[in-house]
């Protein structure tokens, strides 16, 4: 199965926030709702500059203390963020999450920013796979009978 088929179940719609907005906008955002576990970051160009995560904050809150909530998302986000295309199998995508340990990826097609799939994303799809499976191959237990 490829990435395309959780866009088409999910959705593409991917939220958003510039570089020069605060961490407490991104907060904000991130709280809901919707509640969710990433932005990605764009720039006035609209190509990624980043993604900053739950993560990322609860990171900077140690480093920013009492004053991490005015500074720009820029000074927290990660950079460089690994991707995915709608072409790429599940398979490929949950061993690149486990290995870079990321637990989102912003799903690229033709140099644009196409959807956001999460590790939840992944798994949820996968045990809709295993069920599936497991009815087929009771099913045909049951028919050999």
């Amino acid at each position: 199965m490829k990435v395309e088929a959780i866009l088409a179940k999910k959705g593409r719609a991917v939220q958003t926030i510039r570089p020069w907005s605060t961490v407490a906008e991104a907060v904000h955002r991130l709280a809901g709702p919707p509640r969710i576990g990433a932005l990605i970051v764009t720039g006035q160009d609209g190509r990624i500059a980043g993604m900053i995560t739950e993560r990322d904050i609860i990171r900077a809150l140690e480093r920013y203390r009492e004053n991490l909530m005015n500074r720009p998302v820029s000074e927290v986000m990660g950079r460089h963020v690994p991707a995915c295309s709608p072409q790429d199998s599940i398979e490929h995508v949950m061993l690149q999450m486990t290995r870079l340990r990321y637990r989102h990826l912003p799903v690229i097609d033709r140099g644009r920013l196409a959807g956001l799939i999460s590790i939840g994303d992944v798994v949820k799809n996968r045990i809709d796979e295993i069920q599936l499976e497991s009815s087929v191959l009771r099913d045909l237990y049951i028919a050999s009978r």
